[in-house]
């Protein structure tokens, strides 16, 4: 630990040196208020760049909030900043808060996917996976005392914004949904079915630490279109929208307020250029949920082994 403050001081005092020509003199010491989430890799990334951020002079405060709720505070101008917009599960809310005076910064580099995961010795024992008909044939086997004879499906906490209960109901699968209460609780349930090898079926996003833990594969849902999400019409359905399953390959996006230009454009310019990989971003989430550091740490870590990328985002 020691080390790592070693190594993360010393990348400091070289960002503090780099970034003095951007913003030597903030245009405003009003903090700027970052968004924090309840999952790792947001958390470190967060403080990623409120770190970077502080180091050019700024006052950064950071400020926790519901998934969905946090786009309507960016769009009131309440928060500046969130690095995590998924779009298999905030596209709408996105949407709704840039037409609302909200700011789309641009995406990043990485590639998303969120969905029903499971680990691969279960094509065994459901012929035909991951198509979720030959899930859904299976599901007996997933039942629990809780779910009586519907197999079981660990979703993601209430707040994130999925429609999987929905979902289920539309495609008329012998599943319910049970949603943890926070993302830990995901991978405690994985890893004491993956050690038995017993069946399981849960949510799961990449990137994400989990790929290089557990060996597993996503369910194959019909094919996403936003019309799934709108138009009862459209798909296997005609009485119900979210018969379909997430984007295969969805954009992760950062978000900002109206003020953040008009009041900071030097430290917006920069935010536009931060730009995140799949594997950056699994191995800052690795930090915490493997090796046990706090985000705040990982942070400093991730800042200290990739001074280039973070360069050229301040250039």
């Amino acid at each position: 630990m020691k080390l790592v403050r070693v190594i993360a001081a010393s990348a400091m005092m070289g960002a503090a040196t780099w970034s003095g020509a951007l913003a030597a003199t903030p245009e405003s010491t009003e903090p700027i208020k970052i968004i924090t989430n309840n999952w790792t890799s947001q958390l470190v990334l967060a403080n990623v760049v409120g770190m970077l951020l502080q180091q050019m002079g700024y006052n950064v405060e950071y400020t926790p909030s519901d998934t969905q709720l946090q786009f309507t505070a960016l769009a009131n101008g309440d928060m500046d900043f969130q690095v995590e917009v998924w779009e298999g599960s905030m596209l709408e809310s996105f949407n709704k808060a840039v037409a609302a005076g909200a700011v789309d910064l641009g995406a990043h580099d990485a590639v998303t996917r969120e969905d029903w995961w499971y680990p691969k010795y279960l094509n065994e024992v459901c012929p035909g996976l991951p198509d979720w008909k030959a899930l859904d044939a299976c599901a007996a086997k997933f039942a629990t005392a809780e779910t009586g004879t519907k197999g079981r499906f660990v979703g993601p906490p209430a707040d994130w914004g999925k429609h999987y209960s929905e979902r289920i109901a539309a495609l008329g699968m012998n599943f319910q949904e049970v949603p943890v209460g926070q993302a830990a609780t995901l991978w405690a349930e994985l890893q004491a079915a993956y050690d038995r090898k017993e069946p399981i079926v849960l949510f799961n996003w990449t990137p994400n630490f989990i790929e290089a833990k557990f060996e597993g594969e996503f369910v194959e849902f019909p094919e996403y279109a936003p019309e799934c999400f709108t138009d009862p019409k459209w798909g296997l359905n005609p009485d119900a929208i979210y018969d379909c399953g997430a984007p295969a390959k969805g954009y992760l996006k950062k978000a900002g307020s109206a003020r953040l230009e008009k009041t900071w454009p030097a430290a917006a310019a920069f935010l536009k250029k931060v730009d995140f990989s799949n594997p950056q971003i699994a191995a800052a989430a690795a930090m915490v949920d493997v090796e046990g550091m706090t985000p705040e740490d990982a942070a400093k870590k991730w800042i200290a082994e990739n001074e280039a990328t973070w360069k050229a985002w301040m250039n």
